[in-house]
């Protein structure tokens, strides 16, 4: 009784040493200082960001010819890039304050460092395919095709968290794979950018941080799943 007592002792004490070394693994190649909290900021903001926009245009948000009016070559003009370059950039800027906040903070938390190798290569993975989106995006403008902005950011932030999912949570990859389907979607019904955006980068964004935030900082464990 006792042999078996210590042999089962034992085989604890290893599967424990495993998952320490597991960890301790996955600690050293993934950033995993991500917080949900910087998902619900984020996609707060980006619906602000749209309700603004959605003021400017004065516009039902289900109508369609409104959308057609405001997305296409004839409703191109300076106030109209200039409110909506504006607004996109306000959000932008303090999406990142926000990010940054909430993900040293968690750090902090956890006593993980913040400035890593995996942190590093998360960023270039993401900002890559997040860099050749903008050029693509400023190209559509130059074409007059605004109507396709909104779709391109969609598909090419979720190729950018597709890309860099590797180096941190797995969840990451399927928000990514969702906002590149709702690009798509957003290709086709391109009278409805500004509802596609909202949905993406608002709604998205709040139910992805909140389903981290119980998931990974709720609780006690913190390793990426």
């Amino acid at each position: 009784m006792q042999l078996k007592v210590l042999f089962m002792s034992e085989s604890e004490n290893h599967s424990q040493a495993i998952k320490e070394i597991r960890d301790m693994m996955e600690r050293s190649s993934r950033f995993i200082s991500l917080s949900g909290l910087s998902g619900i900021a984020v996609g707060i903001l980006a619906l602000l960001g749209a309700a603004a926009a959605y003021v400017y245009l004065k516009m039902g948000i289900f109508d369609r010819d409104y959308y057609e009016a405001a997305f296409s070559v004839r409703g191109l003009n300076l106030d109209f890039i200039t409110f909506f370059l504006a607004d996109a950039l306000t959000v932008l800027v303090l999406s990142i304050f926000g990010a940054i906040f909430f993900t040293v903070r968690n750090a902090r938390k956890k006593q993980l460092p913040v400035w890593s190798k995996p942190t590093k290569l998360l960023l270039l993975n993401l900002f890559i395919p997040l860099a050749v989106g903008g050029i693509f995006c400023l190209i559509l403008l130059y074409h007059g095709l605004i109507e396709l902005v909104a779709p391109a950011t969609l598909l090419f932030y979720g190729l950018a968290l597709i890309n860099a999912s590797k180096y941190t949570f797995r969840d990451i990859f399927l928000l990514g794979v969702v906002e590149s389907f709702l690009g798509l979607l957003a290709c086709i019904f391109v009278g409805y950018g500004l509802l596609f955006w909202a949905l993406g980068f608002g709604v998205l964004h709040i139910v992805y941080g909140f389903i981290m935030y119980f998931k990974y900082e709720s609780c006690k464990t913190s390793s990426p799943a």
